[in-house]
């Protein structure tokens, strides 16, 4: 074993309950934040599986983007970004145009229709989080953030 594994493997034995408690605690959020997903998705269009909010939310958020960008950002292949796209597409939801920085690629945004039903879906998607951390302390909801986005930020060194 290498010195980093030995390290690695020693941290782990300290910290054992805790991150015991971080992962179940992980998999329960993560486990519910997919089914919601997948209600706010089929909100904007019955026909969408829960990974095309991610999809609204990053174009919404980021603009146009090309595919293979969107696929790197989430993690996947190609192949299941272009069918998520396509989906997407065929709805009249997201539109593809010339990239004007390269001919060959072309920019995925969001259509005017597929704009308005997404922004009404994360209103209340919002919404649902204003109840539900009513009693929360702002301060708190700030750490929260700042922690997951620590905890995502992880991810992406990692990739």
């Amino acid at each position: 074993m290498t010195e980093e594994g030995a390290q690695v493997d020693e941290s782990m034995r300290q910290h054992t309950p805790e991150l015991l408690d971080l992962e179940r605690e992980l998999t329960v959020f993560l486990r519910r934040a997919r089914a919601f997903s997948g209600e706010l998705a089929r909100e904007v269009h019955p026909e969408l599986e829960p990974a095309a909010y991610g999809l609204f939310v990053r174009l919404d958020e980021g603009g146009a983007q090309r595919a293979t960008d969107l696929a790197a950002y989430f993690g996947v292949g190609k192949a299941t970004i272009s069918r998520q796209l396509r989906v997407l597409e065929n709805l009249g939801l997201i539109t593809r145009a010339p990239d004007p920085d390269d001919g060959r690629a072309s920019l995925v945004h969001l259509t005017t229709q597929g704009r308005d039903r997404f922004r009404t879906v994360r209103e209340a998607r919002r919404a649902e989080y204003v109840r539900k951390l009513a009693t929360w302390d702002p301060a708190e909801i700030a750490e929260l953030a700042r922690l997951m986005h620590q905890l995502n930020s992880l991810s992406d060194v990692e990739t």
